[in-house]
């Protein structure tokens, strides 16, 4: 049920950002709708949808009652304003097309799997709808125990391949993330909490780098300098959205950001190999430096 409503959803808001500023019609939408789904769009059914909508995606379609067209404003939208929003639209689109056109394109679209999308997803933001408590089963790497936690969900957020649920665990009595392939067991508890006023998942990891959470750190500055091959990937996927390009010259690119080096980041700029340099800070400098010389060790040693 969750997942053809989530279906429903995303084409919903496609629709409508098609549809441009000029929006719809209530009837010129549901003969769309009709040639989707082969049923009608009764008027209640198309508010709900509406009104999940601004909650799931926090998109709003709004009404011009001149005109009696619903639209939705490019300017001020969490279309433009969220590029994780995006994402998750964009995941959700792509996968109903694949399904819809399984057989007439066999063969000629590959995507990367990612397995924790398949597990427990739907459930969990079926869980956030209603500000449901949920009791996990969760297996961490290196550990053979599994932890029973009971957490309430508050966001979801997908890296590198992974999607997780950012969720207050009553058990740590804290914010923690949960890789979704990680949990073994989910079961809803029926009991349901209250969302911290002004909760954003972007805004809390916005200092941040991945899935890492702030735990007291300070963003400090950080500069790298990449050769312009690399700069011209970096310019199209920004290591970080404070990325900003400081200067350029024949052979290579300068540029600064401003967030929280933590382990993650370390490793990402590790796999650039010699393609990036960090100039600044020195601490980071330092991490990459001994995490490199680690690795060449083993080859060395060998």
């Amino acid at each position: 049920m969750v997942p053809e409503l989530i279906d429903k959803y995303v084409f919903l808001v496609q629709t409508f950002i098609d549809a441009g500023e000029a929006g719809l019609s209530l009837g010129e939408f549901q003969d769309r709708w009709l040639d989707r789904y082969g049923a009608p769009c009764p008027r209640r059914t198309f508010l709900n949808h509406r009104a999940a909508v601004a909650d799931i995606f926090g998109i709003e379609i709004s009404c011009n009652r001149s005109t009696n067209r619903y639209f939705i404003d490019a300017g001020e939208s969490a279309v433009d304003k969220r590029a994780a929003t995006d994402y998750l639209i964009n995941t959700f689109t792509v996968k109903s097309l694949l399904t819809l056109g399984e057989e007439r394109l066999s063969g000629r679209v590959s995507v990367e799997d990612i397995p924790s999308g398949q597990r427990h997803l739907t459930a969990i933001m079926e869980a956030m709808l209603s500000n449901e408590v949920l009791t996990i089963e969760y297996k961490k790497y290196l550990s053979p125990e599994r932890d029973i936690r009971t957490i309430r969900p508050y966001a979801l957020k997908e890296f590198a391949k992974r999607w997780y649920t950012v969720a207050y665990s009553e058990t740590a009595g804290d914010l923690r993330t949960f890789a979704l392939d990680r949990i073994e067991k989910l079961s809803r508890t029926g009991e349901h909490f209250r969302m911290p006023k002004g909760f954003n998942v972007d805004k809390l990891f916005e200092p941040s780098y991945g899935i890492y959470l702030p735990e007291g750190q300070k963003p400090v500055l950080v500069k790298i300098r990449t050769t312009l091959r690399e700069a011209a990937y970096l310019e199209d996927l920004p290591l970080h959205q404070s990325q900003v390009l400081v200067s350029r010259d024949s052979a290579h690119c300068i540029y600064a950001m401003t967030l929280i080096p933590n382990p993650g980041f370390v490793m990402e700029l590790c796999k650039r190999g010699s393609r990036l340099e960090v100039l600044e800070p020195q601490s980071l400098r330092e991490a990459v430096k001994e995490e490199l010389k680690n690795a060449l060790k083993q080859y060395e040693d060998s």
